[in-house]
């Protein structure tokens, strides 16, 4: 790897849903001129060689299909810790992880894979299926009255530079007063920040009938979205 080259990683646990995950992250390295590490963790030490030879074939057969081979690490650990603990080791700037869980960010809440990711100073992309011929064309940008949901806004621009994305701010549909004000002030410096980095945006409101994330959900599916941006 090229000294102060980032690298993407993706835990890797030899299914079709890793493969997807792959499959992801050599689309955006192509994009960021990033290097691919293939991490999988082991129960116990004896187990790492036998994975390493294993990870070195699924590297070399990348290499043969797509021009790019993966670096690979098998480490003894936990996939509850071990995973953000190594993105940050490695220097890396994104992990590109497959999930098997019930499709839907609102079944994400409270599940393993929210366990890995909370805690992580560094982001996740989190996939079921393959990706698309075009990469984040549309991204989708849920806000409610959490103040938090600001800081993903660095990143709305940093994916929508590089991918010339079509950004969809979508607002929560509350009858709550209070929250809506709130809501509605996130909007505000949204579109001032937005605005201000020239990136072209369009605003939708939820109609508040079901949860929040459900309506995010077939908000995304409806208008074709590439990647909903939350913060954990």
């Amino acid at each position: 790897m090229e000294e102060n080259k980032k690298t993407i990683l993706v835990p890797w646990d030899f299914t079709p849903i890793a493969e997807f995950a792959l499959l992801h992250a050599l689309k955006i390295a192509d994009t960021f001129n990033n290097d691919i590490t293939l991490l999988n963790i082991v129960k116990k030490q004896k187990e790492v060689d036998e994975v390493l030879v294993k990870l070195n074939q699924v590297a070399d057969d990348t290499m043969k299909k797509y021009n790019i081979k993966p670096r690979v690490l098998a480490v003894v650990g936990s996939i509850f810790t071990t995973i953000s603990e190594v993105a940050s080791e490695i220097n890396s700037n994104l992990v590109i992880m497959g999930t098997h869980g019930i499709k839907g960010m609102q079944k994400l809440t409270g599940s393993w894979a929210l366990k890995v990711i909370v805690g992580s100073k560094v982001p996740f992309v989190v996939v079921q299926s393959p990706p698309k011929e075009h990469v984040f064309k549309t991204i989708i940008v849920p806000f409610d009255h959490k103040m938090e949901g600001k800081e993903k806004l660095a990143w709305v621009a940093y994916l929508a530079k590089y991918y010339k994305s079509e950004i969809l701010l979508f607002k929560t549909g509350t009858t709550d007063e209070l929250l809506m004000k709130k809501a509605n002030n996130n909007i505000i410096f949204a579109k001032k920040f937005l605005e201000e980095k020239e990136i072209s945006y369009k605003i939708f409101t939820a109609d508040g009938k079901k949860s929040f994330p459900d309506e995010t959900l077939e908000f995304s599916q409806k208008n074709d979205g590439d990647l909903i941006l939350i913060m954990t």
